[in-house]
């Protein structure tokens, strides 16, 4: 199934949806391992510095993990293609101009945002904005 490439298209039928979950952006200097996959993160990046893995904050606490911040996940429903041009660019501008931060990790079939925590909501009303 091949997603969705026209920026109209995508805009009008993201469906931002919040979820209940808290989560941190934790670092650490090693390696994706099972110790770190028992984790079960959310998601991960390697870079030169160490890794970034984003866990559920419960998950975090309950394993002592350092984190700063804490953030809601916004998925767009839309399947959006990874070639797709100007879908990053428009949700930033909108999230942006309500001066909402936002950290995005692009999926095979979606995009999450996680903005601020208390954010959240704020940045749901933004996105429907930009899709009406």
């Amino acid at each position: 199934m091949q997603g969705i490439s026209d920026l109209n298209i995508l805009l009008k039928q993201m469906k931002p949806v919040l979820s209940s979950d808290i989560y941190v952006f934790c670092s650490f200097d090693k390696k994706l391992d099972d110790t770190l996959l028992k984790l079960d993160p959310v998601g991960t990046f390697q870079e030169e510095e160490g890794l970034t893995v984003i866990l559920a904050k419960q998950t975090a606490d309950q394993a002592a993990v350092t984190y700063s911040g804490t953030f809601n996940k916004i998925t767009l429903q839309v399947h959006s293609s990874l070639e797709a041009v100007g879908l990053t660019a428009a949700f930033a501008n909108a999230l942006a101009d309500a001066n909402i931060s936002a950290n995005v990790v692009a999926g095979y079939y979606h995009d999450h945002i996680f903005v601020p925590e208390a954010d959240g909501l704020k940045a749901i009303t933004a996105l429907e904005k930009l899709s009406n």
